[in-house]
């Protein structure tokens, strides 16, 4: 018997006496009894493995080990930080709903029979538990009143800061390695292994499976062998393209990490076979969510439904009840061992393909003030932390030298006429490129002769904003904006540059929009010299309660951002199948960055690639792919990046115009009060016409 098998059956063995009696003080004995039981669920789902046949029973046990914060039964589950802080007090409560949270991560990781990640987090429940069953010894021993029944709310904190830092080794080892090791095949055995007609593999993964997710997976089975090969030809050629566009050398590349929601498997497994015919091997990893990595902002990896986002929300935060300059010093050690450890097979890794999906209700979460939250230190802490973890990974992953590509489709819950909209998301994923690579190619004809872009709203939009541009030297052989088409960015329309932040000023402001699933209403952004200088949305009554949600979800708790790039999307065919169906709000930014003009905050569309040569199709080299910040690269490259990049659309029907002027004030037209009227590109207006 290993180590690991042993403590495993000990932790069982002690979580089956807590489960029977609760030895602590009365308003603790619920707490431990239900985590122990739950605990003793998911024990019992690992070593059932493989025994559960029947279709009905696998979603029995799915629904059981999620059903507690399914619906209402979040509002009495421990989970809920507000519904903890008011049992147990804001402090004590915290740190018991981030253990009940971080209980609740076990539940995949029995399905992946990973036990030492289980085994993990059974011992610091009972740590945490003999805690509070010695103080309530005590008191019986010495007769103390019955506060001295729960132990001191920094011996219990500590107990978890040391858990959150001596094993934040082994899950960054797991990740890193997740990220490039093609043997980590859990869910590659899945897709390649499975019958897909059959919905009980879905059950496989130990990730939420609803209705949505049976009724995805459906319905591609329903689709001929053509239509799935055709979504997945589209979505690795456009990987394929994005290497040699960017001459690199995909040949010497042996691996690709696919993202993808359940139910997809039947095109991620038709693209597994085409991408092993560009000589790569898939990695596919699980998007996690506890404490030592938490996706709740951006989806990465493969995931099931989302059995309550606003748990999820509740708990991004977490780590604000132990991050300190030192835990941001442990994690930064433990990345660069887990990089050093495969770090041949970072050097062949080739970047992502990812899935998207869109169409689940929107969110707009509740700001809970039992929630945690990261103070000012802290917010420079996570800061300091995002960037200097890229940093670590692009030393071993270098971004000049890989490549990525996204696309996105439906999922059933956009409504009735889903059927109609995938269908349609197709035919936009599958639009004639030529025809926009020639009028984009006369919009930045244009804008090659222009120093600046006025981009003004209208209907109540008050964006008023001034983009300086990069100086062009040689416009027979340069260009200031890049043509995209469908290659790594799928579907097609748009042409963007990385502004000059210097002469960059004003305001942007978009009436309603999703940004990374969470909705923003009013949402303003000013800018001085490119940077943010002021923010807020009106989401919340209280106003400080705006800017944190933007601070937190848009700048990522920097103070500023720099705006690292503007862009002229030009599918005016995506944008009418939003007005048609009415699912603008629900388009990913994938896709929604296509329907007007965007500006991203963050780091630009080039960062670390800087060096690499791009070339538009016209055979001119695009220029513009710096700005003063990241240029601090070759000088104090700590201050150069951000790790974040936010793309944010003004729709045409807010757009009044477009309007570019050269050194002399001589103005060109592109768009007025929401069509293009730059002439070579008014056959985008039949979309918006017709």
């Amino acid at each position: 018997m290993d180590i690991i098998t042993e403590r495993y059956q000990l932790s069982c063995e002690r979580i089956r006496e807590i489960a029977a009696m609760q030895e602590v003080v009365e308003d603790y004995k619920e707490f431990f009894r239900s985590t122990a039981d739950f605990i003793l669920m998911v024990v019992n789902a690992y070593n059932n493995r493989g025994k559960i046949i029947e279709l009905d029973a696998l979603r029995a046990e799915n629904k059981a080990l999620y059903q507690d914060i399914l619906g209402g039964q979040y509002d009495k589950s421990y989970a809920n930080p507000s519904f903890a802080c008011a049992q147990f007090g804001l402090e004590m409560g915290r740190l018991l709903s981030f253990l009940y949270a971080e209980i609740r991560a076990i539940i995949p990781y029995a399905f992946e029979q990973n036990l030492e990640e289980i085994v993990i987090r059974m011992e610091l429940f009972v740590e945490i538990y003999y805690a509070f069953s010695h103080a309530e010894s005590k008191k019986e021993l010495m007769t103390l009143s019955e506060e001295a029944a729960v132990p001191n709310i920094e011996d219990i904190k500590n107990t978890l800061y040391w858990f959150v830092s001596d094993y934040s080794e082994t899950s960054c080892g797991n990740r890193v390695q997740s990220l490039v090791d093609a043997d980590c095949d859990f869910a590659v055995r899945i897709v390649m292994d499975s019958d897909l007609s059959d919905l009980r593999y879905l059950y496989k993964y130990g990730e939420y499976v609803s209705s949505d997710v049976e009724e995805m997976a459906q319905y591609l089975n329903s689709l001929p062998k053509e239509q799935i090969q055709l979504m997945a030809d589209t979505y690795t050629e456009g990987y394929r393209i994005g290497f040699a566009k960017a001459h690199i050398d995909l040949d010497k590349k042996k691996t690709v990490d696919l993202h993808y929601m359940l139910g997809f498997e039947r095109v991620v497994r038709a693209a597994i076979i085409n991408f092993g015919k560009m000589g790569l091997k898939p990695t596919i990893y699980r998007c996690e969510n506890h404490i030592f990595n938490k996706n709740v902002v951006r989806k990465r990896g493969y995931f099931g439904a989302d059995a309550n986002r606003q748990f999820l929300y509740d708990h991004k935060d977490d780590i604000a009840l132990f991050l300190d300059k030192k835990l941001v010093n442990r994690n930064l050690e433990v990345l660069k061992l887990a990089y050093e450890a495969v770090k041949e097979k970072a050097a062949v890794y080739a970047g992502p393909a990812v899935i998207e999906v869109f169409g689940e209700a929107p969110f707009t979460p509740e700001s809970k003030s039992a929630a945690c939250s990261l103070n000012t230190e802290q917010q420079k802490l996570s800061a300091e932390l995002r960037g200097a973890s890229a940093d670590i990974t692009s030393n071993y992953i270098n971004p000049a030298k890989r490549s990525f590509t996204i696309i996105a489709f439906p999922v059933p819950s956009i409504g009735e006429k889903f059927v109609e909209i995938f269908e349609e998301t197709i035919r936009l994923n599958t639009l004639d490129y030529k025809t926009y690579e020639q009028i984009q190619a006369t919009i930045i004809d244009t804008l090659n002769k222009a120093t600046s872009v006025e981009v003004k709203g209208m209907n109540q939009n008050k964006t008023d904003i001034r983009i300086a541009l990069y100086p062009i030297q040689n416009p027979e052989k340069e260009a200031i904006f890049e043509n995209c088409v469908a290659d790594v960015n799928i579907p097609v329309g748009e042409v963007f540059t990385s502004p000059v932040l210097e002469g960059t000023r004003g305001k942007l402001h978009v009436s309603r929009v999703f940004l990374n699933e969470l909705e923003y209403h009013n949402l303003e952004i000013d800018f001085q010299d490119g940077m943010i200088v002021d923010y807020t949305c009106t989401n919340f009554a209280d106003e400080n309660k705006n800017k944190e949600y933007v601070k937190s979800n848009v700048l990522f708790h920097y103070d500023t951002l720099p705006i690292g790039e503007f862009a002229i999307g030009t599918n005016t065919t995506a944008y009418m199948t939003a007005k048609k169906y009415d699912i603008a709000r629900l388009f990913p930014i994938l896709i929604a960055e296509k329907t007007g003009p965007h500006f991203a905050v963050g780091d630009t569309c080039y960062a670390r690639s800087e060096e690499v040569q791009v070339y538009n199709e016209d055979g001119k080299e695009v220029i513009a792919k710096e700005n003063s910040i990241s240029r601090l690269r070759k000088t104090e490259p700590s201050k150069a990046y951000y790790a974040c990049h936010t793309d944010i659309t003004i729709p045409y029907d807010e757009l009044g115009s477009i309007i570019a002027y050269d050194r002399d004030g001589v103005a060109y037209p592109i768009i007025e009060k929401g069509r293009f009227v730059l002439a070579g590109t008014e056959e985008l207006n039949d979309a918006l016409e017709n």
